[in-house]
């Protein structure tokens, strides 16, 4: 009996760059463009694209329209926007051109699952392409400037923004922040159309500095402490790029762990502590936080009365006043934040 011979891989064809990513892909379970093994079309080599992308980790691709093929890299804090910040850029497979205009779901347990859309797009020129260092500028409608990346091991880049910081004006999160917090009151106030009211969750006090899609906590105290579970990694892939600092309590509602979100001190590289506490409330209700483990916490501004018989419904401790037009004073237990139990009159 002639032993068969063993099945051949068809050899890649020379020059072949998508070969990788064609490799990695399943035309007929993800949504990807995978275009057939022929010549690859050309463009003017000045598209770039950076897209986010809600894998099992979030990061943002950058990729580079070059000789037919988009160069691609994963950066998981997205691009610096400060010559301070260098970020880690990991090189990936090249992509097609297709991609510059992708956004859909790759389906789970695919390379890649998970969300993908497009955070900015533009033209590029280019000062340096080699093998270890690549020097562009970029003109998006999110993000310009000149950057390099430079290779330092494998796979693993770093990319660097060559020019002053895109929006001088802009101020880092807080290495940490102790939070405002209530006197503790008998009665409602009396002007209460110059209130706004919270419930009183009786959880603990969390602030959660988010950036990068990354999250990390500090208490009560301004002591650094772990989050829940998840919580960090979906709370960070919720905000996406947007540089945030919240403040709320961690609560159990449902019997289950809810990060209650009431105030948001920082956003998008300006502070917010001398905003009153209406507009950041408004500001708060525009990032529409709501997801498995957290949520913004409702408020109501003008007559307290029926949020505190709320409160009493649902056995909850009290509610919170807080004067429309009060800054956040961090770490000070200010008089324009009172804490009314519900059994009070």
């Amino acid at each position: 009996m002639t032993p068969k011979k063993p099945k051949r891989t068809p050899a890649k064809r020379k020059g072949d760059r998508l070969a990788e990513y064609r490799g990695k892909r399943d035309a007929s379970r993800t949504p990807e463009p995978v275009p057939d093994e022929k010549a690859l079309p050309h463009g003017d080599d000045d598209t770039f694209v950076v897209q986010e992308h809600h894998a099992r980790s979030l990061h943002w691709d950058l990729r580079f329209e070059r000789d037919g093929v988009l160069v691609s890299w994963a950066v998981p804090k997205g691009l610096p926007w400060s010559p301070e910040t260098n970020h880690l850029a990991v090189h990936t497979e090249d992509h097609p051109l297709e991609y510059a205009t992708f956004e859909g779901d790759i389906p789970r347990g695919e390379y890649g699952g998970g969300e993908v859309v497009i955070w900015d797009r533009g033209t590029y020129e280019t000062e340096k392409w080699s093998e270890r260092e690549v020097k562009v500028v970029i003109h998006g409608s999110r993000v310009s400037g000149r950057y390099v990346l430079f290779r330092t091991r494998g796979k693993n880049w770093m990319i660097h923004r060559m020019d002053p910081p895109a929006d001088p004006g802009a101020e880092p999160l807080p290495e940490r922040l102790r939070p405002m917090r209530p006197v503790r009151r008998a009665r409602l106030p009396r002007d209460r159309e110059a209130w706004g009211f919270e419930f009183a969750f009786g959880g603990r006090r969390l602030l959660a500095y988010v950036e990068g899609g990354r999250t990390r906590f500090t208490d009560g105290r301004g002591r650094a402490v772990d989050g829940p579970g998840r919580l960090g990694s979906r709370l960070g892939a919720a905000l996406g790029a947007r540089p945030a600092l919240l403040d709320g309590e961690l609560a159990v509602l449902e019997g289950r762990e809810t990060y209650m979100v009431f105030d948001v001190p920082h956003l998008d590289g300006r502070p917010l502590l001398d905003v009153p506490y209406g507009e950041r409330r408004e500001t708060l209700d525009g990032l529409e936080l709501s997801g498995p483990l957290w949520r913004t916490a409702p408020w109501y501004p003008g007559d307290g009365d029926p949020v505190r018989e709320a409160a009493r419904a649902q056995d909850l401790p009290g509610v919170v006043a807080k004067r429309l037009d009060s800054p956040y004073r961090p770490g000070e237990e200010s008089d324009a934040w009172r804490l009314i139990p519900v059994g009070s009159r």
